[in-house]
């Protein structure tokens, strides 16, 4: 749940930059970054998990696990933004409509992949 909030604070973000208003495309485009967000989260807490029942040192195990899904996380990030780069850039017409769609999805993937990648491992650590 912490990759949602984090998540929606990057699309937020992105929308204020960006000079544009909170409509319904914006939601279907948080709803379509909720989802990538709390994937990429699962993905690396299952993964260390996995290696916390092989391993003893925990910090290890967290640094192994965090480190094998480094490609996978980055990778789902970055085909789903760089999909949605034409609709950002669009200027034709209905872009009116999937332009703030983009915008919400790409900055909330910026903001969500930052956190999977460094602060979730960390966050797991303390908590662990």
């Amino acid at each position: 749940m912490l990759n949602v909030s984090l998540a929606l604070i990057g699309g937020i973000a992105a929308l204020f930059i960006t000079g544009q208003y909170l409509s319904v495309p914006d939601s279907i485009g948080f709803i379509a970054l909720f989802g990538i967000a709390v994937l990429n989260g699962v993905v690396m807490v299952s993964e260390i998990n996995q290696r916390l029942q092989g391993m003893r040192e925990v910090n290890q195990a967290i640094f192994q696990g965090a480190l094998s899904r480094l490609r996978p996380v980055l990778m789902a990030a970055l085909t789903s933004a760089l999909g949605l780069i034409p609709m950002l850039l669009a200027s034709g017409v209905g872009s009116e409509v999937q332009r703030p769609l983009a915008t919400v999805v790409v900055g909330g993937l910026i903001t969500s992949t930052l956190l999977t990648l460094f602060v979730l491992p960390v966050l797991f650590k303390k908590l662990f």
